[in-house]
């Protein structure tokens, strides 16, 4: 499934280092704007403990976890919406991403040189948010004047998309991503997916902090949680410098000895990963055997046929039955035989809505 989050921020907010800590890879990472020109991409391991403890249990010759891309997006400046910087660039980066991490620099340091000469995470949220809008507006602006001329003319399929552009027009000249317009039919909710606007897509802003505020995270923090209060954006704090001297450490005991002496049970990155993944709107079921434990990746709400076919096409054209296995069920009786044994093992139909942490066996017939 590729899905991909983009890493998107002013220069010099901490964007690099954060990539670098998620991938391993090795973007360029320095102290002047546009470091980064070319989007780096990373295929990030999901962290999942169900996972490890269907390992333990099944001890499999293989074990594939679930993955998620991550999008290196060169920084952006004032004015990008018409073409400064590397506006056009950044933008198309954008749109070719399904969710945005939006990293906002949250702490002082003379040494790190802001594009703006003073730190306020707030206003640089605003100006990519503004930039983001300005050229969401002039796309539904272009697109709405041929499609009123051919919704006068008596078009059904014409005034529907009329419709949904004015009301994104609306939003966005009040100042509100695209994202908070929402439509009550499908074929609305089709052509509003179609229009890819840059606004439409899911945000979660990550707060660079320095090492003291990694836990609790400092004033800077506050303000921009203040700042999206009632929206429907989420926040969550990342002390990116402290993050990479973890990602050096050599073993898991030294990077967990390190993580509890500055008050964290897990590392931040781990977490950001997650609410990657979270933020794609993604779950995850499982396969588990001697052979393989496999992590598969699905859209929430998506049906056992098509959950069958992200295995293989044939699995979902020849679909019969999913036998399914809670994981909790499975975790405590220990194997396949036993949840059968207990009939904790359903049997499930077409019809049957696949939830996060299933173990699922497909039967099909091609």
């Amino acid at each position: 499934m590729s899905l991909k989050c983009g890493i998107v921020g002013l220069p010099n907010v901490g964007k690099s280092t954060l990539f670098n800590c998620l991938s391993n890879a090795k973007a360029q990472s320095a102290n002047f704007p546009f470091c980064t020109i070319e989007p780096n991409v990373g295929v990030i391991t999901v962290p999942d403990e169900r996972l490890n403890r269907l390992v333990e249990i099944c001890s499999p010759r293989s074990v594939v976890p679930a993955t998620v891309e991550i999008v290196d997006i060169a920084g952006l400046v004032k004015g990008a919406s018409k073409g400064e910087g590397l506006g056009n660039k950044f933008l198309a980066n954008i749109r070719e991403t399904d969710a945005i991490l939006h990293v906002l620099r949250c702490f002082d340091d003379d040494n790190i040189t802001h594009v703006d000469t003073t730190v306020d995470p707030v206003r640089d949220m605003e100006i990519i948010n503004y930039e983001l809008q300005i050229k969401d507006l002039e796309t539904v602006e272009n697109r709405l004047a041929k499609t009123l001329k051919a919704a006068q003319t008596g078009d059904k399929t014409a005034r529907i998309q009329a419709d949904v552009l004015s009301a994104y027009k609306e939003a966005l000249e009040q100042g509100r991503p695209a994202r908070s317009v929402q439509f009550e039919t499908k074929d609305e909710q089709r052509f509003a997916r179609d229009l890819f606007l840059l606004t439409n897509k899911p945000v979660l802003y990550v707060c660079n902090v320095d090492d003291d505020s990694a836990v609790k995270g400092n004033h800077y923090v506050d303000e921009v949680r203040k700042a999206i209060e009632g929206t429907d954006a989420s926040l969550m704090i990342v002390a990116a410098k402290t993050e990479s001297e973890i990602a050096e450490l050599d073993t898991y005991e030294e990077r967990q000895e390190f993580l509890e002496e500055i008050g964290l049970s897990e590392s931040g990155v781990a977490r950001l990963i997650r609410a990657a993944y979270n933020l794609l709107d993604l779950q995850t079921y499982f396969t588990a055997g001697p052979d393989e434990c496999r992590a598969w990746t699905f859209m929430r709400g998506t049906k056992a046929p098509q959950a069958a076919g992200i295995i293989h096409t044939d699995f979902e054209k020849g679909f019969i039955r999913a036998e399914v296995i809670k994981y909790d069920d499975f975790v405590k009786l220990g194997s396949e035989t036993a949840v059968k044994e207990a009939g904790k093992m359903s049997v499930e139909g077409k019809e049957y809505v696949v939830q996060d942490g299933d173990i699922m066996h497909f039967r099909f017939n091609v």
